[in-house]
């Protein structure tokens, strides 16, 4: 069924506030809740890392969607700060893998227990009916996510 122009302005509207409040709840949780003051793409690399285990430059930066000469910069930052470790990868000398120390783990877990005690404490705010949209939106969120 196509949209009618209002309609389409309408949900023109909506992306606008959704890009929005995404963006705004994003920044919210970083300001709040990431006093080690690591931008977002030092933390979602330290974050990939540790959830899928040691990988190359080359395919980091393929999963995070940036060049392999960013995804350099970001990591030596993060080795810098004693987070990440490289090693010489197994059956490739030409290449090194790349894995958090039990520092950058650490810090990652105490990181994500801070997100979601702060995601707590703030919708426990919220009255129940508005906890129930929010529930019933995340699904919404996710449908969006998976393409």
């Amino acid at each position: 069924m196509p949209l009618t122009h209002d309609a389409s302005q309408s949900l023109e509207a909506t992306v606008a506030d959704l890009t929005l409040a995404i963006g705004q709840l994003l920044r919210r949780l970083r300001q709040d809740v990431s006093p080690e003051g690591l931008s977002w793409s030092q933390t979602s690399a330290l974050s990939r890392l540790d959830t899928m285990g040691p990988m190359t430059i080359a395919d980091l930066a393929r999963a995070e969607g940036v060049k392999p000469q960013s995804m350099r910069v970001t990591l030596a930052d993060l080795e810098q700060e004693g987070l990440v470790e490289r090693r010489p990868h197994p059956t490739d000398g030409r290449q090194v893998l790349v894995s958090p120390t039990p520092k950058g783990s650490e810090m990652r877990h105490k990181r994500s227990i801070a997100k979601q005690q702060w995601l707590l404490a703030a919708l426990q705010k919220l009255e129940p009916s508005e906890r129930q949209t929010l529930v019933e939106a995340v699904a919404l969120l996710r449908r969006l996510g998976d393409g």
